[in-house]
């Protein structure tokens, strides 16, 4: 017995060794998303700026754990009025709730599963993964991809302000797509 726990501690602790810290690189990275706009064409946007880190096994080419933040009021879809209102109390309320999170709990095949806090609202989300591997740049630098991503309904956030069309159907769609695509830079 004591033979297979030890057996079994000095693999785990082979693979842990594979493991490393990475920052999120903000300069390879994007935080995009996508909403219906009067029920008939789409909306596009990012947030510009975030930060984050993982750990990221590269022997067994596992994301062992995320942890991001968004900048609120980087929201940015080009048109400068909509953007006041989307930081405004109606929708995402930045002077109150600055942040949005995500926390990632495990990976499984080519779903995160994982909790995201938005205008202070904590709901468990799963999102389409993608592992774009491991290199290294020109300097040396070994650097891991990761995209997320998927479908949120903005009202479970409590992000629900609307207004009623004439022609039926409301101004903002319901359902929101992000896609988070990753580049981090493994820490010394």
């Amino acid at each position: 017995m004591k033979i297979k726990t030890l057996l079994a501690s000095s693999l785990l602790a082979g693979t842990a060794l594979f493991a490393g810290n990475y920052n999120v690189d903000p300069m390879h990275s994007s935080a995009d998303f996508s909403v219906k706009h009067a029920m008939i064409s789409t909306v596009k946007g990012n947030f510009s700026t975030f930060n984050g880190s993982f750990v990221y096994d590269e022997a067994t080419k596992t994301l062992k754990s995320l942890n991001g933040t968004i900048q609120a009021a980087t929201i940015d879809t080009g048109i400068k009025d909509r953007d006041d209102h989307l930081r405004s109390a109606d929708l995402f309320d930045v002077a109150k709730y600055p942040t949005i999170t995500f926390v990632l709990d495990e990976v499984k095949g080519d779903k995160a599963y994982g909790k995201l806090t938005m205008k202070g609202v904590t709901k468990p989300v799963v999102l389409a993964f993608e592992n774009g591997g491991a290199a290294t740049d020109l300097y040396g630098n070994k650097r891991v991809g990761l995209g997320l991503t998927g479908k949120i309904n903005r009202s479970d956030f409590g992000i629900s302000w609307n207004k009623a069309l004439e022609t039926g159907g409301v101004i903002v769609g319901e359902e929101v797509k992000i896609d988070v695509a990753l580049e981090g830079i493994l820490q010394k």
